[in-house]
């Protein structure tokens, strides 16, 4: 056996990084994950785009959670997202009333998404943005980004962060409405149109 004395950093031989997973699928996601929204609730809007790498492939194992606040610009502050059964430990869902804010939900073998929510309002003189953060293959570190929606321009370029960025920039981090009333929101982790994400220090 070689012995190396690692008090001499040229000697000492890089390794490859390593990834493991994701698991994503074994314990995280729970059934109405994306129903975020109170059923019937009139203000719901439906969000839904594609997850996508460096070269552009849709990731069928990626991971999003979001969260947000209510239509008023509240942050919830309300149990209800998991519940469990206090004898069996089960999943008992949703429980269909309170909007918690807040979701999770995994791409599909096409690496589509979806995710019904309340549009969120204004706050702290921000336009109205959800957050997310972005679990998939290859990351170490999770990521952080918003969703914003679609307002008249001064408004979105009032917005702090969106104030900071150049305009293809900022145009990775709004929603876009689609004929069928949808939102549409796709993260592009690298390349050309990558989506912006922020650092929390």
């Amino acid at each position: 056996m070689t012995k190396i004395d690692t008090s001499e950093p040229e000697q000492v031989l890089p390794t490859p990084s390593h990834t493991v997973g994701p698991f994503y699928g074994y314990a995280l996601p729970f059934p109405g994950g994306p129903d975020i929204a109170p059923v019937g609730h009139p203000d719901t809007i439906t969000l839904q785009g594609y997850v996508r790498d460096g070269e552009g492939n849709a990731l069928p194992d990626a991971f999003l959670e979001l969260w947000g606040p209510d239509p008023e610009g509240n942050l919830p502050q309300v149990d209800g997202s998991i519940r469990r059964d206090p004898a069996t430990g089960g999943y008992v869902g949703r429980n269909g009333v309170e909007f918690t804010g807040w979701g999770r939900v995994q791409t599909d073998a096409n690496g589509h998404w979806y995710a019904r929510t309340l549009r969120p309002g204004a706050r702290g003189g921000n336009a109205p943005y959800l957050s997310v953060c972005v679990f998939a293959r290859g990351l170490l570190v999770h990521l952080f980004t918003r969703i914003y929606f679609p307002a008249d321009e001064a408004a979105l370029a009032a917005d702090p962060l969106l104030a900071r960025l150049p305009r293809e920039r900022r145009d990775t981090l709004i929603a876009r409405p689609q004929a069928d009333g949808t939102y549409r929101f796709d993260v592009r982790l690298q390349g050309e149109g990558e989506t912006v994400f922020l650092e929390f220090t």
